[in-house]
Parts: C-alpha cells; structure tokens; sequence
C-alpha cells in the first residue's frame, strides 16, 4: 500500500508538472525579401501555434507597423514593406535626376525580458528617404506573458505619480553622472519633468526612454535611464 500510494502521488506531481504553463521561446527571424530599396527586418518571434503565441506575435509586428511612417496602419508588416519599397520605384520614376542615395528601411527587435509575467520587447527602426538624415525612434513593447495582451504604460505599475516622483530622481541622478555637463533644464522645452512615453523592463530594472525630440534637440539624441528593481519593485504590476 505504500508503494501504491508513493507512486500515486508521484504521478500526481508529474501530471501537475506537464499542466504548468512554459515559457514562450523566441527565435529571431528575418525578413529578406529583395527590395530596390533598402530594407532589412529582423525580429524576435513567438515559437508556436497557439493562441498565446500568435496573440504575441500579432502584437510585435501590429508595434513595428505602427512605429513605420505610413498611412497605412492596419496592413501587415510584408505589406509596409512592399509599399515603402513602390513609393521607393515611384520617386525614381518621378526624380530620376535627383542625386540623393537609396532610400532604406531598418527593423530590429530584442527581448529585453521575460518573466512569467511579462515580456518586454525594443523596437529600433530607422527610415532614410533622402533630406539630410533619417529618422530612427525606438519602441518599448510590454505583453502579458499569460495572455499576449499588451501592457499599456499606466498599467505597469500600481501608482503613476510615485513613479513620475521615482523617475524624476533618477532621471537627475543620471544628469549628474554625464560628462556633457546638462542640467534637468535643459530637457522638456521649458515645461516641468514628464514621463517617458517608452518604458520597459530590463535585466537591471525599469528602463525609461526618451527618443530623438522627445524632450530636447536632436543633437542630444536619445535620452535614457534606468530606475534599479530595489527601488521600482514595490511599484510594478508585473516582474
């Protein structure tokens, strides 16, 4: 009887191993059509066929369309690929005189975390389509890892102002430890401190993210800093 009831249980706890949820495994792929122009897209995908999967999956490349300027905001990424590349061919045809080098078209993503909470995900591109420089801007994406909704900002933690109060802090702190010797008033154009509209989790802690404009010229480039998980956890929703 105690064997029965040893070997009963132990098919009990493997039976409750098999039914624990696994985490989502990502593989980078990329998309290597062939373009006039240039365009390169490599992205972290959702193994699998499930409806967890495709849900993250559909999010990603639903992120990265909307992050590509175009009008064309409920197409599918191949579809924005291809209608970059025609106004490509279409401004040849119509300039064929003009000297400005190919236009290109640069997507890359990177799991930044992932929790069996959370999945955070950077989204860099860059768009290049003559004039003086192109224009790059990265996106921090947040998915629930249980249900491959997205995760809005305002949601990733319990209280927004004690974060904007946290944020600003740090955001000082990362001023101080820069050699170009800038103050918090030479950011948000005059106005007072504001959140990010990227932030995302890391393997240090929160990461908060200004883009090119965002808070300050374009000399000063992207504007970045991250608050420490010993001073963020008791705030997020998600870890």
């Amino acid at each position: 009887m105690k064997i029965l009831f040893t070997i009963g249980i132990l098919t009990m706890f493997l039976i409750g191993c098999e039914n624990e949820p696994k985490p989502v495994v990502f593989k980078t792929i990329e998309i290597d059509s062939k373009y006039e122009a240039e365009i390169q897209v490599t992205l972290d995908k959702a193994q699998g066929n499930s409806q967890l999967t495709r849900a993250i999956n559909a999010n990603i490349e639903n992120s990265i369309v909307n992050t590509i300027n175009t009008n064309e905001k409920d197409s599918t990424l191949n579809d924005i690929l291809e209608s970059f590349n025609k106004e490509y061919l279409k401004f040849k045809s119509e300039f064929p005189d003009e000297s400005d080098p190919i236009w290109e078209l640069y997507v890359e993503t990177e799991k930044t975390y992932q929790s069996e909470a959370v999945i955070s995900i950077a989204i860099s591109t860059y768009e290049f389509m003559g004039g003086a420089h192109g224009n790059d801007q990265i996106t921090l994406l947040n998915i629930n890892a249980q249900s491959g909704e997205v995760i809005k900002n305002e949601n990733l933690v319990s209280d927004t102002l004690a974060l904007k109060e946290l944020a600003k802090e740090y955001f000082i702190k990362a001023l101080e430890t820069d050699s170009n010797d800038t103050s918090l008033e030479d950011y948000f154009y005059g106005d007072s401190f504001q959140l990010p509209k990227n932030m995302g989790l890391g393997e240090e802690g929160l990461i908060m993210l200004y883009n090119t404009y965002e808070i300050a010229s374009y000399a000063q480039g992207y504007t970045e800093f991250v608050i420490p998980y010993e001073a963020i956890t008791s705030l997020l929703k998600f870890n």
